[in-house]
Order: C-alpha cells, then structure tokens, then sequence
C-alpha cells in the first residue's frame, strides 16, 4: 500500500464511567480493565491497529489523571505512539478529536478515531470496512462506522443511511443521527432497515475534521488551537495547557459536527462490536457453558444457569440460581439480577454518598 494512504490511529481513552463498577471506578475506568482476559480493551485497541501495511504508530488521547496506568499498559504491549496528548480536564469528544488534528504530521493524514472502551471480534472486517473508506475519506467526506444492528437496542444512537456515494464500493451518505431512542423507536428503527448503530469510529482527513470545526464550531476550535500551542511538551507527551483547553464548549464529535456537517458517510460493518457498556452486555458478549454460565476469576455455579459471575479476589459458589450477575472487587460484591445491570452506577453513587 502507497506511503501517502497510511492512517493514523487515534485512540481515545479519556472516559471515567462506573458502569461496570466494583471494577471501572473513575481512577481506573474500564478501558484499562481485564475483563475479557490478559488484556485492557485499551490494549486490545492497539492490536486493532496494528497492521504497519495500513497503519501509522497511534496517537493516544487521554486523562492527565491517567497518565500512570497509560503509560504502564502501553509498556506492555510494546506500543510506540507517535503522540501521547493528556487532557487537563474533560472535554468531551469533538475537542479531545482537534487535538489530535492539530497534533497531525500533515494537515492531510488520514486519521482514524476509536474508543478504546469496546470490544470488536472479527478485526479482518474491521480492517477491511476502514480500507474500503480511504478513498471517500481522502476526497474530504467525514466517515463514520455504522454497525448493522442485531436487536432494538435503546442504548446506542442510530444513524440513517440515505444514498451510495459514488466513487465508493460500500458507503453511503449519513441522512441523521438519532440519539438513543424509546424501544418503540428502535424496533420501527430495525423494522426499516436503514439504520445502524453509532459506534463512534470515524475517519477523516485531520484538515477536513479542522475546517469542518471552522464551519460549525470556531470557538472551540479556538480554545484547542490556543492550548496545542501553548502546550508542554516532554518527546512525545503532549499537556496542552489548561485554561486554554477549559476555555472550549464541552460537545461531542456528534452534536458539535456530524449532525451538522455536509458531507457526512456512514460505512456499514458488522465486526462483532459491543460497547460493553453494562455487565449485562459482557455476559452477551462472552462464551458461555451449555447452562449459559460465564466465570470469570475464581466461581463455582452448581446447578444453576444464566449467571455471570466476575471474581478474582474472593471465591464465590452458587447453587440452584438463575439470571444473577454476581461481581466483586477488594471488598465490594454486588449480586443484581441479569437485565438489572444499568442500576450499578447508581448503587455506586449511593454507596459514595455514606462515605
């Protein structure tokens, strides 16, 4: 493949959630976790983007409060980012997404940017719905990932696909994004069959993503620039300074352009993706027994069926249950029934307040 269609990854792990808590807590969210075996989601984001026939060395955006757990987990797997940029404070994605631009080598890389907070199965189509998108990408569209849906899901936006684009083998023109819809919505949604799933996975040239902010967000785009240039530097660790970077409009990349940008392309996949976004959907997601049992750590489950049970500090045995999610972390467990697991931040929040 030609120098000038390399792309360069930009990993985003600046998220601090407690869905997944005891585990994700806001020190060690849960890209950084080992939920799925040896590896973080974060590292298994690198392997995503491994292949040096199609990829630069990634830049990483993140939490300055992170930046010891990052830079443990990149040690391990061997990575060589190309940039490390270390937000002084939240900003959602649009501005974590400009500083990544602004950090580009050319002003016409290709840059492909990916949570580092999901899971996707089957890379080789990953990798192949990104290929087949350079072209549209080079020639100023603003990609983004649509991920076939399999069920009427109310936790992820949708994004209508309007008409082929021409010049393009599979992508088509994005007609709107929808926010997470009611579940009435979601099933006329899969009902109609133009919609996907909005992963949050985008390519772009990084002057196109600039010009676009131009257009639809000069302010922020403003603030980025003001903290990118007045930013300590140490090799490749990036601190863009701080009332600069507090300065920009908290927005994701959705509201601030995508929803109102012109040429807006969604590429359908279906790579095995899941946000794991609750313990529910790990348990979805995870190889089972043929009584739908899923262990993770140190767990018995005897006569019992449907159970996830994640346990790597305590040993935990259960007998005749059913449709329970059962986690521990130190000296926390949380036992909750399966389909319950969006009320984990909640409990987390409560527990936090008797602190």
């Amino acid at each position: 493949m030609p120098q000038h269609t390399l792309i360069t990854p930009v990993i985003l792990s600046g998220g601090s959630g407690t869905r997944l808590w005891p585990l994700s807590t806001r020190e060690r969210p849960k890209q950084f976790l080992n939920l799925l075996g040896p590896l973080s989601m974060f590292q298994l984001t690198f392997q995503r983007c491994a292949d040096d026939r199609i990829f630069r060395n990634p830049m990483i955006v993140g939490s300055s409060s992170h930046e010891e757990i990052l830079q443990e987990q990149i040690r391990e797997v061997g990575a060589n980012p190309s940039a490390i940029i270390l937000e002084p404070c939240a900003r959602n994605t649009a501005p974590a997404i400009a500083l990544a631009a602004l950090a580009a080598e050319n002003p016409s890389d290709l840059l492909l940017v990916m949570p580092s907070d999901h899971v996707i199965r089957n890379v080789s189509a990953f990798q192949k719905a990104v290929r087949e998108s350079i072209s549209i990408a080079q020639s100023r569209w603003l990609v983004t990932f649509g991920i076939e849906p399999t069920g009427p899901e109310t936790g992820y936006g949708y994004i209508q696909q309007g008409d082929a684009i021409v010049g393009s083998s599979r992508s088509l023109s994005a007609q709107r994004f929808v926010e997470k819809p009611s579940l009435e919505n979601a099933e006329k949604m899969l009902k109609y069959g133009d919609y996907s799933w909005n992963a949050g996975i985008f390519l772009f040239r990084a002057d196109t993503y600039l010009a676009a902010m131009e257009n639809h967000c000069p302010e922020m785009l403003d603030a980025c620039k003001s903290a990118m240039a007045k930013a300590r530097t140490a090799g490749e660790i990036y601190h863009p300074d701080p009332d600069a970077f507090a300065s920009a409009p908290s927005e994701s990349i959705d509201y601030a352009i995508m929803e109102r940008a012109e040429k807006i392309a969604v590429t359908p996949v279906s790579p095995g993706w899941s946000d794991v976004g609750s313990w529910d959907s790990l348990f979805d997601i995870s190889d089972k027994d043929e009584d739908s049992i899923v262990i993770f750590g140190k767990a018995e489950a005897i006569s019992s069926s449907n159970v996830l049970i994640h346990s790597h500090d305590l040993d935990v045995a259960v007998f005749g249950v059913e449709n329970l999610i059962i986690v521990t972390h130190q000296n926390r467990v949380v036992i909750l029934p399966r389909g319950q697991s969006q009320n984990v931040k909640d409990i987390a929040q409560k527990l936090a307040e008797k602190e």
